[in-house]
Formats: structure tokens, sequence, C-alpha cells
């Protein structure tokens, strides 16, 4: 493995054409915040280093220009600045440098994983390496997610609609230059549909369910945080943010029986957690912030009793996934992807934003058999989800269809009359017939795509 900066690392790389390379480009990013699309990155990475014989670069904000290079893989951090409120994420601006590294690495395959700025950057780049073919993970509603909630709290319901046609209107515009989108679950999926965004799939995420498993529990592990009480320890897992409404899980506790003898464990950072920390002086809750070891969030889960989300926008819900993994059933909102992630069962959902139906549904999820219920949640992850069956699907059923489609692109845009001539830098644009040349496309796609 080697270190260097952006600079140098454009001066050296090496391309093995007998096989693909796949560039993953997100701002969401962050080595010390978690959250859905760091975990997913990880995973990709040991799948395909250990399951294809493709190269991955992966594209993520950093602190500075530095790309890592381990073997097959190419981890490019490019400088952003902190984004205002989450001092863990950061949000790249700076597109050339994005654009350098694409020319540079010339990838067959990008996969767009979050819906600001990056997208754009990957069509432009497209439209100079017309071979190239374009994913998107559609894996947040983000006119309703990001969009629609925070305008609605600063400016009120009527603007807040605008606001969300209007971002229905980038995404409609955005994700019909891609080849391939896909989303999370069938709820998202129809979504797009609505928007005319119909070259679409469905692909779960997975978990390790060997990793998150109840054998990882510490019976220690409530006295270690101070946490008094015999009762159920509660725990979320996550940013502690407004999108993932974490200010009512306080709210929730407080509504709490106190002979409940219950704890509560809000594990992450964000914006709200110095607030909520303040306002839960006295009460039985502990904040230990984000744990980057993967086996102590897993000790952490396992070690508590019932996983508590009021967040009302998941498009698909890993945490949800890994908690239920560790043998905890779920107390949440009936809204977004919680019912697909928790059916009835597995525990209880409630109105979005009522406290006290959560605070109600903890009660009798507690005196029904919590671990029962958490047992039959556990048996539902092993037998759906893994990590190795989201990677199949990716890299069997996705990517083909998405390089389909990138080939009679290229034919057409070929035969077209006004069509891009020159690249950035001013060289010609290559079209279908000098694209053969470049890209192995005499092996199929689905031959080369497969896990070897």
């Amino acid at each position: 493995m080697f270190v260097q900066p952006l600079a140098a690392a454009l001066g050296v790389a090496a391309r093995d054409r007998a096989s693909l390379t796949i560039c993953d480009l997100t701002q969401s990013y962050s080595p010390a915040g978690g959250g859905g699309i760091s975990t997913y990155l990880r995973e990709k990475r040991d799948y395909v280093l250990n399951h294809t014989p493709h190269q991955l670069l992966q594209i993520v904000p950093g602190p500075e220009d530095r790309v890592t290079v381990n073997g097959r893989h190419i981890f490019a951090e490019v400088g952003a600045e902190p984004v205002r409120g989450s001092p863990n994420y950061r949000f790249i601006l700076r597109t050339d440098a994005v654009r350098d590294l694409l020319e540079h690495y010339r990838p067959d395959i990008i996969e767009s994983l979050c819906p600001w700025v990056l997208p754009w950057t990957a069509i432009n780049h497209r439209r100079d390496f017309p071979e190239t073919t374009l994913v998107a993970g559609y894996r947040t509603d983000f006119p309703n997610a990001h969009v629609h909630r925070v305008v609605e709290a600063k400016a009120g319901n009527l603007a807040a609609r605008f606001m969300r046609m209007l971002a229905y209107g980038y995404a409609e515009i955005t994700y019909r230059e891609f080849d391939r989108v896909y989303t999370l679950s069938e709820d998202a999926r129809r979504t797009l549909a609505r928007k005319a965004i119909t070259r679409t799939d469905v692909m779960p995420l997975g978990v390790d369910t060997t990793m998150f498993a109840p054998s990882k529990r510490d019976p220690g592990y409530r006295a270690a945080l101070g946490i008094p009480g015999d009762g159920p320890l509660l725990i979320y897992a996550g940013r502690i943010d407004n999108e993932k409404r974490a200010d009512r899980l306080v709210d929730m506790f407080r509504k709490l029986p106190r002979d409940l003898g219950a704890g509560l464990v809000l594990m992450g950072d964000g914006k709200l957690r110095e607030r909520l920390m303040h306002e839960a002086q006295g009460l039985p809750i502990a904040f230990p912030g984000f744990e980057k070891d993967r086996i102590g969030l897993a000790r952490a889960l396992a070690s508590s009793d019932i996983y508590v989300s009021a967040m009302a926008d998941e498009t698909f819900g890993i945490s949800v996934l890994e908690a239920q993994a560790c043998g905890l059933p779920v107390v949440g909102v009936a809204s977004g992807a919680m019912p697909d992630r928790v059916p009835e069962g597995l525990g209880l959902l409630g109105p979005v934003d009522d406290t006290a139906a959560m605070a109600a549904n903890v009660v009798k999820l507690w005196n029904d058999g919590a671990q029962l219920i958490g047992a039959r949640a556990r048996a539902m992850v092993v037998e759906t989800y893994g990590w190795h069956r989201t990677f199949e699907r990716l890299f069997t059923q996705i990517y083909p269809a998405a390089r389909a489609r990138a080939a009679e692109r290229l034919e057409e845009d070929g035969v077209r009359i006004f069509r891009r001539r020159t690249r950035r830098d001013g060289s010609p644009v290559i079209y279908a017939a000098d694209a053969s040349a470049r890209s192995p496309s005499a092996v199929p796609a689905k031959a080369r795509l497969c896990s070897g």
C-alpha cells in the first residue's frame, strides 16, 4: 500500500485492461460519521478484492487531496470543507479535481451514490468519454428527506411543497442521464417511475450476520456506560441530527414509565448531539459518540434489548438490519422503508413524530417478550439479507443491464448531427466505432462482470 498526493498519483497509474475499472463516487462518506454509504463502500471493496478480478476506484471527500493505492483498490480523497453543522462530513465543490481523477483512471463504470453535484460531474465526464457506463443509487428520497423537511421548518408548508416539486424535477433531469438506476425499495422505485425514470432495479443492501450476532452481547456493557436500572436498554445508532429525528427519541424516553427501569444509548455524532446531551442531563441516557470499530458497534447492539428509530424517510435502514441481526426487535415509525424492514411480528411501528405512541410501543414490546421477537428478527435477516447477495445482484444483473444500455446509447450518440465533438482538453470525443478499440467489449459484459 502507498499513499501519495493527488498530483503525483495522476502521473503513475497503471491499467490492466483484462478487467474492468469500477468507480464509486459520493459526497456521503465520513471516516468518523458512519452511515450506510460508508458501510457500503467498505463491504464493496472487500467483495471486489475477494470475488472479482476488477479494479475499484472510490472517490470521496477528505481533509486534503490524497490517493491511497492498495493493490486493486484505489481510495481517492478530494480535499473539501466540512459541512456546517455536520463536521464529520465534507462536501466536494472542486469538481475539476474529480474530473482529473476520472480522466486519468478512465473507469468503465461509474456508480454515483448521492444526488448533489457529483452526479453531474459523472455525466459531464461521460459526455467526454461516451463509452463510460453510468449507474446511480437512489438511496435517499432527498426531495422529501432533505428539501421538504428543511424548507418546511424554515418557511412553511407551501414553500416546502414548491421546493420539493423543484427537487423532483432535478431528480428527473439527473437520473434520466444514467444508464441504470437502482433503489433500495419498491416504494422508491415507484417514486422514480412516477417521474418517468424507468431503467431501474431494486437492490436490497446486506449485513454481516457473523459480526452482528447475539453472541457479541456483553453483560457488563450497561454498567460500563453508567446507566442504572434493570429494565430494557434501548439503543439507536446513526447520525444524531434533524434528518434522523434523534430529538424525538429523547422526548419518547421522557414519556416512559419510571418503574420500567429503561435506559437509552444514542450512539453516533451529529449537530444535535451537544444539545441533546444537555437536555438529557439527569436521565439514564448515554451518548458514547460514533463507534469506528464495527466489532464495538456489534457489541453495543447485541448488549441492548430494543432498537429505536424515529427516522421517517429511511430508504433502506441498514442500521436496523444490523440491530435485528444482533437479535433486537425494533420500535420505529410507519414511514419510508421501515415497514419493509419491520414486518408484523418483528417489532412495532407507530405514527411519525408521535413520541407518546412510540413510548407505548416500547412498553408493549418489552412486556410481550422482546427477546423472542428479536430472535425472529435475526432469523429473518440471516435468511434474507447478506452482502454477498447484494453484490451478486449488482455485478450479474444491474451492471450488465447498464452496460447494454450504454452500448445502445453509444451507437445512438455516434450518428447524431449535433453531438459533442471535443473534450474539455480539446481532444476529439470518440464514439462507437473508435471506442471498441479502447473497451474490452469483445468479451460479453456479463461474463466480465461476474465474480471470479
